[in-house]
């Protein structure tokens, strides 16, 4: 009887110290960022949203999934809209026609999934446009190799908005 317990105990404690590291990783100062994009010779991206009072309203499909077609670096990538996942996740394809290149060594940070633990490689999307709602300096991640269909708009991405609604079978955003 204890060692369930026990065991739920561990996988919390786990889960609770992954959550606080990668908060923090995503959460760098803006000069730490900026030196990092100076490192790699990149220009720093300030995490602001763009676009003013923009409205975009999505409808549910049949299934009652809502998804969209966001632009990444000029490439279009049909992605499904997950309020129950933290960050923008991406399939390896999608990222790596957006422009998302990561190596086999970046994939490092232990992701729970339906089917288990995965490893995924944290990227930072310098901007996603859905719409006429423009969002820089979004925090993703890459999944491996065929361990994601379709890549997902997340939390990530819409906590960064004016507001998002969902009421029968629309959601809105505002930017």
């Amino acid at each position: 009887m204890t060692r369930p317990i026990v065991w739920a105990l561990g996988v919390t404690a786990a889960a609770a110290i992954w959550g606080i590291g990668l908060a923090e990783r995503f959460q760098r100062p803006a000069a730490e960022n900026a030196t990092i994009a100076t490192q790699l010779g990149e220009r720093a991206v300030t995490p602001v949203v763009r676009s003013g009072q923009s409205t975009l309203t999505l409808f549910a499909d049949a299934q009652g999934h809502y998804s969209t077609d966001a632009v990444i670096d000029g490439k279009r990538l049909h992605m499904l809209i997950d309020t129950g996942a933290t960050a923008c996740a991406f399939t390896y394809e999608d990222a790596e026609r957006a422009g998302l290149r990561v190596g086999e060594r970046d994939f490092r940070v232990p992701i729970q999934t339906a089917n288990g633990t995965i490893l995924a490689a944290l990227v930072r999307i310098p901007e996603i446009r859905i719409g006429t709602i423009t969002v820089q300096g979004v925090n993703g991640m890459v999944m491996p190799r065929g361990r994601l269909s379709t890549s997902l708009l997340g939390m990530s991405f819409l906590k960064r908005l004016n507001e998002f609604n969902m009421s029968s079978g629309r959601l809105t955003l505002r930017g």
